[in-house]
Parts: C-alpha cells; structure tokens; sequence
C-alpha cells in the first residue's frame, strides 16, 4: 500500500521537475545539462560573489586605510581586523579557492551561456551582490545597536551622537543598494517573462497546436483558457521564481551572517531556535497543502469567469438580436458562483494558516527574553549584548521561517507552476504528435489537388463522413459541393485544407501559399484596414493604388469613403457587415492571388449580382475553385458538382447535368 509519505514525496518530486522545465531553460539548455548542473552553477555563483564581494571590500578598507587611516581605526575598526583576520589565516584560502571553483564552472558552461543566456546569470549575480551588501549592513547594524544601547544607559553622550552618526550613513549605503536591486529583479523579471511568452507562443502556434487543442470545447481538452496561461500564469511565474530564489539567497545570507553573531552569544539561545523553527516549519508546511489544490481551482474558475466575459463582448450584437440577456447573466452568474464558493473556502484555509503563523511569530518574540534574561540578571552579559542578541535572533529566526512566512505565496507558486507547466508540456506534446503525423503522412506536394480512395472521419467520431473519395482537381478546374446540413461539406474543405487527415487513402495538394481558404464568416485580425486586406501576406508588397483598386473591385468604394485612411485600426468584426466582410475576404483572395480557392458559403451574405461579380473575378484570374454553396446561381461558375448523400455515400457529376431541385 502507498503510504502518505511516499505520495507527498512524489507530489514533490513532480512540483520541482515541472520547475526546472519552466525554469532551467531561461539559464541553461534544458536538453544539454541537468538539473544538478544547474543547481551547481546557483551554488557556484554564490562562490563567485562571495569571493567578489571580499576582494572589492578589501581594496575600499585599502583605499580608506591610505586616505583616511585615523578615520578608519576609529569607526570600522572591527571590520579591518575581520578582513585581516580572513586573509591570514585559512579562510583566506577557502574563499579563494571558492571563488576559483566557481569561475572554472561558468568558465565550463561557456557554451552553454550563449544566445544572451550569460546576461540572465550576470543580472542574477548583480542582485545578489546587492543582497549580500545590504546583509553585510545589516549584521553591522546588530553590533551598532549593541554599542548604541550601552552608550545611552552610560549616559556618554558624546559616543552616543558618534554612533547615531554611523548608523544614520548605513541606511544612506544601505537606501540606494536596495533600491538598485529592487531595479535589476524586476528587469530580469520581465526578460524571463518575454522569453517565456514567446517562448510559449512559439509552440502554441507550431504544427497548428493551437487548433488541435481547440481551448473552446471544454470537454474535448483539460487545457483551459490558454490566454491566461499564457500571460497571467507566466507573468505570476517569473515574478514568484524571482522573488522565491532571492528570497532563499537572502535566507542564506543572513543566515551565516549572523549565526555566528548569535552562536557566540549564546548557544541555548542558537538550539532553542533550531528546534522551534523546524517544529513550526513542518506544522504549517503540513497545514499548507490543501491551499495548493484550492488555489489551482481559484486560478481556473477566475480565468472561466473572465473569459465568459470576454465572450459577451465579443458577441454584443449577436446577444442583443437575440436579446438573450437572462441565459447570458445566468451563465456568468453560475462562473462567478465558482468563483465566490472556492474563495470561501481558500478564506477559511488562510485565516487557519495565518493564524497559526502569526501565533508561531509572536511566541518567537519571547524566546530571547526568557532565555538572555537568566545570564543578564546574573551580570554575565550587558544590557547591549541582550539587545544584539535579540536582534540577531530575529535575523536567523527570519532566515529559518521563509518558508512559513511565505506559505500562501508558495501554494499559489506551486498552483501556478502546475498550470503553466502542464500547458507546456500539453502544447509540446500535441506539436509533436502532429509533426510525427505529418512525417508518417507525408505532404504529397502537387500542382493539383487529387484526392484517391480517401475516407474520412469527424475526430473521436465512428461513422464515415465520405468513403472512398477520387476526386481531381487541376488548375482553372471547378467544383461545387452541394449537400444536406451536416453531411460533411465543411469537413471535406478542411481534409482539402490540410486540418483533417483521412484514416485511409492519400490527398495531393499545392504548396500552401498556392491554396487559400475563405469560410463563410471570415477571419478579421486585430489590425488596420491595409492588414485586413492585405492577410496572410506581408502588406508592403501592395502599393497603395493596388489596395485601393481592389477595394474598388469587390464593391467596398463605401469602406474608402468611411476610412481614406488604410492604416486606421478599428473593431472591424463589430464595424463591418457580413456581406462587407465577405466582400473583404474575396479582395484579400485576389491580392494573394492563389492557384486554388476553397470557398465555403463564402458568397452567403451577398446579393446575387454581386456574388456574380465576385466569381467573375476569379474566372477572369484563372483561379481554381471549390465551393460549399446552397444558391443554384452557382452551378454557371463551376464544371463539376460533388453531391455529398450522408453516410457517406457521394456523386460526381458535371454541372450541366445537376439540377438543384434534386435535393
């Protein structure tokens, strides 16, 4: 039987290898090193800063010492004997022998640190150079506070301002090295979240994943609301890793900054914390687990929420002919009370876990007081050394419960890195069965399109839409699918286009720049006017009066007079009719001017005189063209009719033989 312990240890396991897919990319080839090497190099920059950090403070203490050798004496005095004490005695030669391990290890990942991939180490080194600054500050502020405390209860008055006068120039060093490293982790911040996003981008649109995973069918994928992944989730990510790995440099660092301060003090003081720290660590570590599962929920309902939103918006006009008002409200109602009654229940899991916090923060508070009260009452240590100790104890104890300080940041860390990982890894997958198809099937690429005892299937579907197929279409040819609703002409448009694969025979077909289709409702980027009609090709490959010629040619002369200006952006979904937007899609077919147009009840929302002119045109060009329609008006414009009879069942007749009345 597995044991409680042996699934925690395997949730673990699966969170930290889902972290070093999102993250060790961004640092390190993911294909060409582990996650030990990487772990190593973090390690190895730790070596290189410390080593930095010690030889530049020795050349300052040098500097002043020349400059200012009386000064020097009088207020860092500690510190040099510190430095001169490190490099006469061994551990002079650790730190070095330190700094040379870990300049030989980014020295042996040269290769590996290419494609800028050395900035992101050098950005991180930066901040951590900074923190190990502002925490050197801060241990000197506890020996501060130590000499400021005994001077007021001596009453010297004249030591006191002395040491006031030191400690107000540490918040001045210490303001503008802070503020600096608060700079640089926001600027790699948002270089990993742009490397990221593309990076995601990249794979979504690879091998048509994005259409394969079909996000909109919410029962056919467990990919929800891929736009949120995308930004939200990946936004969330690089922020949470930055300020989770800084937040651990800086636990170690003010860790074996004042350990020592703290262990020469008093040991009972040191053991005393150790026990209560890991006793509080694993009590809430233990609390914490149901806030992980809980705020994966809350992520998916919140991005449910708002795309049902973003549903209405983008379908205003549709809802209002409808008035379709109450389904709608009662739809995003039922997505909000997702929302609230999830909320509810992460509420009661916080305050439980806040308040166990809060309880184990505030009992820390007595420990140095009940233990440093024994040995000052006896005369053995000044009142000064019972304030250092104190704050040297808070320092550690503040180092030692990171983790439960940030408990509700981890659980929602943990729920993002579930998410955006389990979207990568599905993105990745799905490309790479498509281009395993696509390789097995290889593109026969012809200057026809010839179809050979093709039979086709609707995905996850058990009944034939078409059996045995041969069909040949060559240039300038013609073909008109006719049919019943919802006997698979639209299905067959996308075997033709590339999107669906037949379970058996072959299909031939041009290059894909030589085979554009149009469907009924066209596809409208987010862009200008020129964009629009211009799409898929690049717009500076049309002249101004070329744009403007076709526009004329497909009856927009309206949509000119409306907007002189082709590079004006609009909300051309909402602003154009459908008859305008098809009348758009048949200029964007002749600006691309490809061999083959596949033409799906792309004419529906026009008058018959202008369906005629559109046709005509692409007669006049030459084109091949196959079309989906219902209107009789179309037989003239086409040689042949592919009648579709359900189950399967077909005819291929010319068109001078077919009467729509048949049907």
């Amino acid at each position: 039987m597995r044991t409680s312990t042996d699934s925690n240890k395997t949730n673990i396991n699966i969170t930290l290898a889902q972290l070093r897919r999102l993250a060790q990319p961004f640092f390190l080839p993911l294909d060409q090193t582990s996650g030990f090497q990487f772990i190593w190099l973090l390690i190895s920059l730790l070596f290189c800063v410390g080593g930095l950090v010690l030889v530049i403070l020795t050349g300052l203490i040098e500097t002043l010492n020349n400059v200012q050798p009386l000064l020097t004496e009088k207020y860092i005095g500690g510190v040099v004997k510190t430095i001169e004490a490190i490099w006469s005695s061994w551990w002079g030669w650790l730190f070095g022998s330190l700094f040379i391990i870990g300049t030989s290890s980014f020295f042996s990942f040269r290769h590996q640190l290419r494609n800028k991939r050395w900035l992101h180490w050098l950005f991180l080194g930066i901040i951590v150079i900074m923190l190990l600054a502002v925490n050197g500050i801060n241990a000197g502020i506890g020996f501060i506070a130590r000499d400021l405390t005994n001077a007021l209860v001596a009453k010297q008055e004249e030591g006191f301002y002395r040491i006031l006068g030191i400690y107000a120039c540490c918040f001045i060093v210490a303001l503008p090295i802070r503020v600096s490293q608060i700079f640089f982790t926001y600027k790699l911040g948002i270089i990993w979240r742009d490397w990221l996003s593309k990076s995601l981008i990249s794979d979504y649109m690879n091998n048509k994943a994005y259409y394969i995973l079909n996000p909109n069918d919410e029962l056919a994928t467990d990919v929800d609301n891929p736009d949120q992944r995308i930004t939200d989730d990946t936004r969330a990510f690089t922020g949470q890793s930055l300020t989770f790995t800084l937040g651990v440099f800086d636990a170690l660092l003010t860790f074996s900054l004042n350990i020592l301060i703290l262990w020469s003090i008093s040991t009972t003081l040191t053991f005393s914390l150790f026990g209560y720290a890991a006793f509080a660590t694993t009590v809430l570590i233990i609390a914490g687990k149901n806030l992980v599962r809980i705020d994966y929920d809350q992520l998916r309902y919140e991005a449910d929420f708002r795309y049902g939103l973003v549903h209405i918006r983008d379908n205003a006009e549709s809802i209002a002919f409808y008035s379709g008002e109450d389904p709608e409200k009662a739809e995003t109602q039922r997505r909000l009370g997702k929302v609230v009654k999830n909320f509810n229940l992460l509420i009661i899991w916080r305050v439980l876990i806040d308040v166990m916090r809060r309880s184990i923060n505030y009992a820390g508070n007595f420990f140095p007081y009940l233990i440093m009260a024994i040995p000052y009452f006896a005369g053995e240590i000044d009142y000064g050394r019972f304030i250092q100790a104190s704050f040297a104890f808070g320092m550690v104890e503040g180092s030692l419960f990171f983790v439960v300080n940030q408990i509700e940041e981890l659980a929602k860390f943990t729920a993002g890195i579930s998410r955006l990982e389990g979207f990568q890894s599905k993105v990745e997958n799905v490309s790479k069965i498509a281009s395993i198809n696509n390789d097995q099937k290889e593109e026969i690429v012809s200057e026809s399109i010839i179809i050979n005892q093709a039979n086709l299937f609707p995905p996850g579907g058990n009944e034939p839409i078409i059996s045995d197929l041969n069909l040949s279409i060559a240039n300038s040819e013609s073909l008109l699918v006719v049919g019943p609703s919802g006997c698979g002409k639209t299905s067959l448009l996308r075997m033709i286009s590339g999107l669906w694969k037949p379970v058996k025979g072959t299909i031939e077909r041009p290059k894909k720049e030589d085979l554009l289709f149009i469907p009924q409702k066209p596809y409208l980027i987010l862009g200008s006017l020129r964009e629009q009609l211009c799409y898929p090709a690049e717009e500076n490959r049309f002249s101004e009066d070329h744009l403007r010629s076709v526009l004329a040619e497909v009856n927009l002369q309206s949509l000119l007079e409306r907007y002189p200006d082709l590079d004006i952006k609009q909300d051309w979904p909402r602003i154009l009719s459908l008859g305008e937007q098809q009348r758009l899609a048949f200029g964007r077919l002749l600006l691309n001017s490809p061999r083959f147009a596949v033409l799906d009840e792309a004419t529906s929302a026009l008058d018959v005189k202008t369906e005629r002119k559109l046709y005509g045109l692409l007669k006049k060009r030459d084109l091949a063209v196959i079309s989906v329609g219902h209107r009789p008006t179309l037989i003239e414009f086409h040689s042949s009719v592919l009648e579709l009879l359900g189950e399967g069942a077909w005819r291929l007749i010319p068109s001078s033989s077919y009467k729509f009345d048949q049907l």
